[in-house]
């Protein structure tokens, strides 16, 4: 029996699969982030998520207006109901209580008429009445106390009563205990119509009080928060994932220790912080980018620049003013005195037996002479003819013979003559310079060597020496002054602009 030979996995295999492990992980961050995020926005939207509707309220100065006219239901189901455990809410007592008593007096009068002897007794119009009277003392009791203050929604408080005494009396200058009291009331209910009151109650009434909720307060002084059990099971995953993988890195390149791989990865370090999880952002954009889920080089790009342009004045003016610094520091300790002095009380040391001076200036002759001069003739010519015309054109004995007949076509033929001799005998005199002469280079050898000693010598002057060192510490500092700083000045975004184009270009080229 033979095993099978286990073929290794390819490396685009191996790539495709670390894609979809970055992938599913991005996207796991991605919900514990909409969870985090939902959680912080819960409370200021919990009245959205309680009762799904949407409804906005345009107030200025006095004017106040909601639009739409009637709510618009969007979700289709209470979100508050399976959520307020986690944020500790509960309904508020007094509030609560209230809406019960209401529905008390619903089913009365779906039993019983509000005013019909015939058919009800004594005892059922009484309830009523007891019904109505709670009611009018629990809306007293509640302009009082204002429950809503504990949830810091006394905004809907003020947007109830409004209701109350525009419902009521047309305005909102009128009372609110007065308001609640007429609406309770009897006579109201029977004069307006029961079960339309009772509508305009369960329309614009109880959703507001709905709204309201007690938080009770937890042992640290902060309200109940249970979202760390939500989060927990995040934070295994996370802490596992971030274990694992700054382990893997550790093994994989050498010298990384695996504190130094906790480093590499410090983004994800913000899955693991219990506070401020909002940071998460950090380790989901960076995640998504790595899954190819996103593209971050046009931000990349477009931060890099601006980051350059930030500090690209700073680093200018820094880098300039230093390097000139230390050259002045240079002249002024005397390492230019010591260049010259060594440089004639110590022998030149040649290295190869060749003298670099004379050899540059032999091959840049030869490079010109013979490569550059042939080619340039045409253009040099015509350039000495034309001043050559023009000097003879300025001078008294032309300017009288050139009316003579055939004088401008033998002038015109002795000048290219002319022109053209000359050229060609410079060029001859060139050619016979790059002749084999040991006399010729013997001699600008000696001249080489007599300019830099004389120069060298007249240098060592104190006075000559003193003058150089000053002269070039006053031009450096200019250079700082009328230069460096109107280099830092310049608008970075220009250069940043040109940089661009010129990439651009390169690209457009290389396409």
């Amino acid at each position: 029996m033979t095993l099978a030979k286990i073929q290794p996995r390819s490396p685009a295999k191996t790539l495709r699969s670390r894609l979809w492990f970055e992938k599913i992980m991005a996207l796991l961050v991605l919900a514990n982030y909409s969870l985090v995020i939902f959680n912080l926005t819960f409370i200021p939207l919990r009245d959205f998520w309680l009762q799904g509707r949407v409804q906005f309220l345009i107030k200025i100065g006095a004017f106040e207006r909601e639009i739409p006219k009637k709510p618009i239901k969007v979700l289709p189901f209470n979100v508050a109901y399976w959520y307020d455990w986690v944020k500790g809410i509960e309904p508020y007592r007094e509030t609560e209580n209230y809406l019960q008593t209401v529905d008390k007096l619903n089913q009365e009068l779906n039993q019983n008429a509000l005013q019909d002897p015939a058919q009800n007794s004594v005892s059922n119009q009484k309830n009523i009445d007891i019904i109505l009277a709670n009611l009018q003392q629990q809306s007293l009791e509640m302009i009082d106390d204002n429950p809503f203050q504990v949830s810091n929604k006394t905004g809907t408080f003020e947007r109830i009563k409004n209701k109350m005494r525009e419902h009521i009396f047309g305005t909102r200058d009128a009372s609110s205990k007065e308001a609640f009291e007429v609406f309770w009331s009897r006579q109201s209910l029977s004069e307006r119509g029961v079960r339309q009151e009772l509508n305009f109650f369960d329309r614009e009434i109880r959703p507001l009080l709905e709204t309201n909720y007690f938080r009770p307060v937890g042992e640290n002084g902060e309200p109940v928060n249970n979202f760390g059990l939500l989060d927990f099971p995040f934070f295994l995953i996370f802490l596992s994932e971030f274990l694992l993988r700054t382990w893997y890195i550790s093994r994989r390149h050498i010298g990384v220790s695996w504190f130094d791989a906790m480093l590499w990865r410090w983004y994800d370090i913000f899955l693991l912080i219990p506070l401020w999880r909002w940071l998460r952002i950090i380790p989901l954009i960076i995640r998504l980018h790595q899954a190819q889920l996103i593209d971050l080089k046009a931000v990349k790009k477009q931060a890099s620049q601006g980051f350059v342009a930030n500090i690209a004045q700073d680093i200018t003016q820094v880098v300039i003013v230093q390097a000139i610094d230390q050259v002045q520091n240079s002249i002024k300790d005397g390492s230019l005195r010591k260049l010259i002095t060594q440089h004639q009380v110590n022998p030149y040391i040649d290295i190869n037996d060749t003298n670099e001076t004379v050899e540059i200036t032999w091959m840049m002759a030869q490079l010109i002479i013979e490569k550059v001069l042939p080619q340039i003739r045409p253009e040099a010519e015509a350039f000495l003819n034309y001043n050559i015309e023009k000097a003879l054109t300025q001078t008294p004995a032309y300017q009288g013979l050139q009316y003579l007949p055939g004088f401008k076509n033998l002038q015109l033929q002795l000048t290219e003559q002319l022109v053209s001799r000359l050229y060609q005998g410079f060029a001859e005199g060139l050619q016979n310079l790059l002749q084999e002469d040991p006399v010729f280079n013997e001699l600008m050898k000696n001249l080489v060597d007599k300019f830099r000693q004389t120069m060298g010598s007249e240098l060592q002057n104190q006075k000559s020496i003193d003058r150089l060192e000053f002269l070039l510490t006053d031009l450096l500092e200019e250079i700082k002054i009328n230069y460096v700083e109107r280099l830092s000045t310049e608008d970075i975004e220009v250069i940043l602009e040109q940089t661009r184009a010129l990439r651009q270009a390169v690209k457009t080229t290389v396409q």
